[in-house]
């Protein structure tokens, strides 16, 4: 008796397994929850022959087209539905369809210059100092940390570096410590610091080297036509000493000249070499630095020259994998259209970064790059006419790879709200 009843058991289990393998299961399977498409679009997906589609409402915001082997939704305007797929008259899937406004943003790819001021002063580093008992580090005699942000001192809020060297010079002078109040990863906190004088150069000091801005180079992903509110980059700027991401007070966007190409080799990540323009005129504003980017606002027109106009943009899950090309500058300021192939890309539910591969196949851009250099960050990727994302990262070991982040989360970011949702205010 039980090896029978293993034996049914067995042929159930393969039952099973071959009937989820079974071409019309799968296709009901890979039929997606939801659907979330612009006005003016088609989605189209493959059925089982059997199953037949049908619209819960007969509102206007979609239309359904349908054959033996697919089905297809037609967006006509901005509204909700639900699509009921049904066998032999009886439903067995119920499909949620989102018809969005239609929206369009203006592609980069032109070289930026970019200039972020910290929040406070940034602790990037100790020294020790010359006093009369021997070396010693006041900074780190206090618990000050590499990383740490000093953003108060006496009850006076610090802004720069200039800010410092007062009450430094004075607290030496009066043999009184510093009151400190220190901001770091795990929340504020206060510590006093007794500034110690050099024998050598007669003057008082923390122990400490800070810094209160940063400078660099990155490629301008999207500027939205209604708000001027733009993205770039598609990575957080990190500190080059501590690693860690810089917490912006404000900062600036200038146009830059790529002036040369270091070029690419496996284990040897390139780099676009540029200088900010000569006027260091001032483009737009920086108000965050996040793990999607650099966000803030236009206040001059900064034009690619090639693609000016407003374009789509594709959701995550409406990306796809094959070709694509990117915008970016590898000479002066020209930007140019490179072609690329979308390796992979994961359909992401919620904002997280390196959510596309892309592969550099332009003989061109390898011939000058040897494929993604850093500076490129940033660069649109374009697919079917459709802003789809950013290059961010290159695989170290294949310069010709990397990685790419999709364009609906550095919107999220950016505070572009894609899906006109009316904000939560707060109680």
């Amino acid at each position: 008796m039980e090896i029978i009843r293993k034996i049914i058991g067995g042929i159930l289990l393969v039952s099973l397994i071959s009937l989820i393998f079974y071409q019309p299961i799968q296709q009901y399977l890979d039929i997606p929850k939801t659907i979330t498409v612009f006005e003016g679009e088609d989605f189209t997906f493959q059925k089982a022959a059997p199953v037949s589609a049908t619209l819960v409402s007969h509102n206007s915001s979609i239309a359904l087209g349908q054959n033996n082997h697919s089905v297809s939704v037609k967006a006509k305007e901005k509204g909700n539905n639900e699509m009921l797929l049904e066998f032999a008259g009886i439903p067995v899937k119920k499909v949620d369809v989102n018809v969005l406004k239609d929206f369009r943003v203006i592609p980069g790819g032109q070289s930026i210059g970019v200039k972020l001021n910290t929040v406070g002063v940034l602790v990037v580093g100790h020294h020790l100092v010359n006093t009369d008992h021997g070396k010693k580090s006041p900074g780190e005699i206090a618990g000050v940390k590499i990383g740490d942000i000093i953003t108060e001192i006496n009850g006076t809020k610090i802004e720069k570096m200039t800010d410092v060297a007062p009450f430094v010079q004075n607290a030496g002078q009066s043999g009184k410590p510093l009151d400190m109040v220190i901001s770091r990863e795990s929340g504020k906190f206060t510590t006093k610091l007794t500034p110690l004088k050099d024998t050598g150069e007669n003057s008082y000091k923390l122990g400490l080297y800070i810094r209160d801005s940063a400078a660099g180079i990155g490629t301008m992903t999207f500027v939205h036509p209604g708000s001027k509110k733009y993205g770039a980059l598609g990575h957080v700027i990190s500190d080059m000493d501590t690693k860690k991401p810089i917490v912006v007070e404000d900062g600036q966007i200038v146009r830059s000249t790529v002036t040369s190409i270091e070029k690419g080799s496996n284990g040897d990540p390139g780099e676009k070499l540029a200088r900010f323009s000569s006027d260091r005129e001032i483009v737009g504003n920086i108000q965050k630095n996040s793990p999607f980017g650099i966000f803030g606002e236009m206040n001059k027109d900064l034009k690619n020259g090639i693609m000016d106009k407003p374009i789509p943009i594709a959701l995550s899950h409406q990306v796809k994998e094959g070709p694509a090309k990117i915008l970016t500058v590898v000479n002066d300021d020209r930007v140019e259209a490179f072609d690329i192939e979308i390796v992979s890309s994961i359909p992401q539910k919620f904002p997280a970064t390196k959510g596309i591969v892309i592969k550099v196949t332009d003989p061109k851009l390898l011939e000058k790059t040897g494929g993604i250099v850093q500076g490129m960050s940033g660069s649109p990727i374009i697919q079917d006419g459709k802003l789809v994302g950013a290059v961010t990262h290159v695989f170290v070991n294949d310069p010709t790879s990397g990685y790419g982040v999709h364009i609906e989360w550095m919107l999220d970011e950016a505070g572009i709200n894609i899906y006109d949702k009316p904000k939560e205010k707060a109680s």
